[in-house]
């Protein structure tokens, strides 16, 4: 287990409501493919898929298990655009490619939708996305972007504005104000499509090996990389073990883990609750997300149980008291839920990036990486790694669109970034407790 796992609560109602999950072989011996892929979560095997539909051959490397990482243990919602505002891709890239970014997002949740169905993937999908502020102030900034939204991008296509008036036609809660309904996206079970996605690369010709954490790379061509048990000689490599691969391979790719931070994110769940009351609180069956800088996110599972996330650690330690205060922020947004039983209490560390854009481009020639989803990679890890498998198959415009998206080092180095982290969010948290 790595050393920053070690500090976070385990209790999943992800695991515990499984598909039948395989075991694959660790890597043993020296072997060669095409593609080399690091890292069995979302990305790794998106991209793994794309390759082998184009003919590589590709083998994936995972330290752990498949869908051991935020993967398998987020929040579960599909949602269109990025962790940052749009305005932080226009100011960097231009309207023109800022739309063509957009785009990229919309285009990953139909992405999420042809998968589940091409490998009859069985994650609990449902449409609909509720976005909600906390507040008139908030209300009527988020009204301000979604005008823009709706007049620039044209987003009123997927999605309605809730005048204060009628939110609670939509949720029953007394802690917002006005928000959006986004038809396009939703919400599913991420360990079991995690885990369909793999069985889907497996039936192309994909070899998966777990329990093979890389050790070391030699960016050549081709390149080499090694594990405890043995090596794989690759054309191209893949780096999509995102937070994790600092921990596992410190001397891997330096320069990445400087520009992304681990935030750990905790997630509790309910008891199965009553369906008739589940459908008067959230009534089209939604996931939710407030506004807030440090927000929360909040969706019922298939067996009607409420999964509530939000409490985040930048000092990569869980909280205290992590249940009960989960418990409290849950009851903020629903009174009703005061005597619900908490069941499970679970964490994971998301990779954000300084401007919370998502951070793709090549460390060699032939070595590419995906990192930095900040949170909000549950669909667009898909379409990472379909712009991955087309730049290694000589289509790199849209990836090469994505990765002039510029990104900086955490100030403070290895001893102080963390620290000034935590200071910099303790100032977001007054902001969003003023209003």
């Amino acid at each position: 287990m790595l050393a920053c796992e070690q500090k976070l609560i385990q209790n999943s109602y992800y695991t515990d409501s499984v598909n039948a999950k395989p075991d694959y072989p660790r890597l043993e011996g020296d072997l060669e493919a095409d593609v080399c892929v690091v890292g069995a979560g979302l990305a790794g095997l998106s991209a793994a898929i794309e390759l082998a539909d184009r003919g590589y051959s590709v083998i994936v490397l995972e330290a752990e298990t498949v869908g051991w990482g935020a993967s398998g243990r987020n929040g579960g919602q599909i949602i269109a655009g990025l962790a940052c505002d749009q305005s932080v891709i226009e100011k960097a890239l231009g309207f023109e490619a800022a739309r063509q970014a957009w785009d990229i997002t919309i285009s990953a949740l139909n992405l999420v939708r042809e998968r589940i169905k091409r490998f009859d993937i069985k994650c609990d999908l449902v449409d609909g996305f509720l976005g909600v502020a906390v507040g008139a102030r908030k209300g009527a900034a988020l009204r301000e972007w979604y005008d823009s939204m709706a007049q620039r991008y044209h987003y009123d296509t997927d999605a309605e504005w809730i005048d204060a008036q009628d939110l609670h036609k939509w949720i029953d809660s007394p802690r917002f104000h006005s928000g959006y309904y986004d038809r396009r996206s939703g919400h599913l079970h991420p360990l079991n499509y995690t885990l369909g996605l793999a069985r889907g690369a497996v039936s192309l010709g994909v070899k998966i090996c777990e329990h093979s954490p890389v050790r070391a790379m030699t960016k050549g061509e081709p390149a080499m990389l090694w594990t405890d048990h043995g090596s794989i000689k690759a054309r191209f490599v893949v780096l999509a073990g995102n937070m994790y691969l600092p921990e596992v391979a410190p001397d891997l790719a330096p320069e990445l883990a400087r520009r992304i931070m681990p935030v750990g994110t905790y997630i509790v769940g309910t008891e199965p609750l009553d369906p008739a009351l589940t459908a008067s609180l959230v009534p089209t069956k939604a996931a939710i997300c407030d506004t807030n800088f440090v927000l929360d996110y909040f969706r019922f599972s298939a067996d009607n149980r409420m999964l509530f996330g939000g409490r985040v650690s930048y000092s990569t330690m869980t909280p205290p008291n992590l249940k009960d205060d989960m418990h409290k922020r849950m009851q903020l947004v629903f009174p009703q839920l005061a005597s619900a039983k908490v069941e499970y209490a679970w964490g994971g560390f998301v990779d954000i990036t300084m401007n919370r854009a998502p951070d793709f481009g090549r460390v060699a020639p032939n070595v590419y990486y995906l990192q930095g989803f900040s949170g909000h990679g549950v669909a667009l890890t898909g379409m990472a790694g379909k712009l991955v498998a087309e730049a290694i198959s000589g289509q790199a415009e849209r990836l090469d669109l994505m990765a002039r998206i510029p990104h900086h080092d955490f100030p403070g180095g290895k001893i102080l970034r963390t620290p000034a982290l935590v200071l910099g969010m303790a100032w977001y948290r007054l902001r969003d407790a003023l209003g």
